[in-house]
């Protein structure tokens, strides 16, 4: 049997990745894996918003690129970021500040801003050769 505890100790760090093919059903996939992820170290209290702000990230790579993605989660101390490596290096486009109530597309990082305790982008060479990742921080302190 294996068993599975969660060490809620302030200082512990864990991270993981979740590399994604390009295709629009990795988004369920990505979100699942990230509410089993926070459940099991004790962040299940985060897990709906965390769910939004990945689902917006991760929709984003799988839209707007034609090749691989990947969610990566990293908790270290009480700072949760949640992130979306993709291999296009053009950056994303800004939020929007206001958009229409029937706009389909254009809001998701306006609502990551809006909800994220912070958020960011930076390519992953200096050369643009190894595309970017978006992340997003929340508090993770219960």
């Amino acid at each position: 049997m294996l068993r599975i505890e969660p060490n809620p100790a302030p200082d512990h760090t864990w991270e993981y990745a979740l590399y994604i093919p390009h295709d629009p059903r990795a988004v369920t996939v990505s979100r699942r894996t990230l509410r089993l992820i926070l459940t099991l170290h004790g962040l299940a209290h985060l897990a709906d918003l965390a769910e939004l702000l990945a689902t917006e990230l991760i929709s984003n790579a799988v839209r707007h690129t034609k090749g691989p993605a990947a969610l990566r989660v990293r908790c270290t101390g009480d700072i949760l970021r949640i992130g979306a490596w993709d291999a296009d290096p053009t950056p994303p486009a800004p939020p929007l500040r206001t958009a229409t109530e029937d706009a389909e597309e254009g809001r998701g990082l306006a609502l990551v801003r809006s909800c994220a305790d912070g958020w960011g982008w930076h390519p992953l060479t200096s050369s643009g050769d190894g595309g970017k990742y978006v992340w997003c921080e929340l508090a993770a302190a219960a």
